[in-house]
């Protein structure tokens, strides 16, 4: 594993490869930074495959690293730029290295990685998205979906969710008619952080590094049917 940081606002990347190996742009959700022992677990587990991943912070936490503000995240809108920043700059590095690009995140940033997955797609810039704890609904909130980019998606793509997420069960996101490109990997017992409960015999670190594998899964994948 290597750690590089390239400044509180830019992408970092681990496990950096040899030549052509594929290449991952990760990001958070609204309340865990990037350095999280929840993004450890998950970047090391895709490194280990052979995958450079790139662990991008969005402005507003960085701030907070620095002892600012823990205000909520700015609005959706505001956010998207940021990303698409992120994206030209390890797209550089990805082409410069030969190797394919991917993007995803965690929660909040799977949604919007998720809103721009389509567009990239269709351009040719990015080969699949991946979402972690994907948000499909505010909690007890469950008829305000956030799944309409979600049901005519031809970008391939991963969910990983935990079966007890209250964002979104797999009892509801089997009625939500989600496009046949989104495959759906489910975390036994475990929450909006995939964490199982003591009593479920299922640990933290298994789903933790189950959720990295099936990453590196869909991603070596779709690199072989190309």
């Amino acid at each position: 594993m290597f750690l590089l940081s390239c400044g509180p606002n830019s992408p970092t990347p681990d496990g950096l490869q040899g030549h052509g190996a594929p290449h991952l742009l990760l990001t958070h959700g609204a309340s865990q930074p990037v350095t999280s022992p929840f993004f450890d677990a998950i970047t090391a587990a895709i490194a280990e495959r052979g995958i450079a991943v790139h662990r991008f912070e969005f402005a507003y936490m960085a701030q907070r690293r620095e002892g600012g503000s823990r205000r909520p995240p700015p609005r959706i809108a505001t956010l998207l730029p940021e990303f698409v920043d992120a994206v030209e700059a390890v797209s550089r590095i990805s082409e410069a290295s030969g190797g394919a690009l991917f993007i995803g995140g965690k929660s909040m940033g799977g949604r919007i990685s998720s809103l721009l997955a389509e567009d990239l797609f269709q351009q040719c810039k990015i080969r699949g998205w991946a979402g972690i704890s994907y948000p499909f609904h505010p909690v007890k909130k469950p008829e305000k979906l956030r799944t309409a980019h979600l049901l005519d998606l031809r970008c391939p793509s991963l969910i990983v969710q935990g079966e007890r997420d209250p964002f979104g069960t797999p009892e509801e996101v089997s009625t939500y008619g989600l496009s046949s490109q989104i495959a759906l990997t489910w975390m036994p017992d475990g929450d909006h952080d995939l964490k199982p409960r003591k009593r479920s015999g299922v640990t933290w670190d298994t789903n933790l590094t189950a959720a990295g594998d099936a990453i590196a899964d869909f991603i070596w994948s779709r690199l072989r049917q190309s």
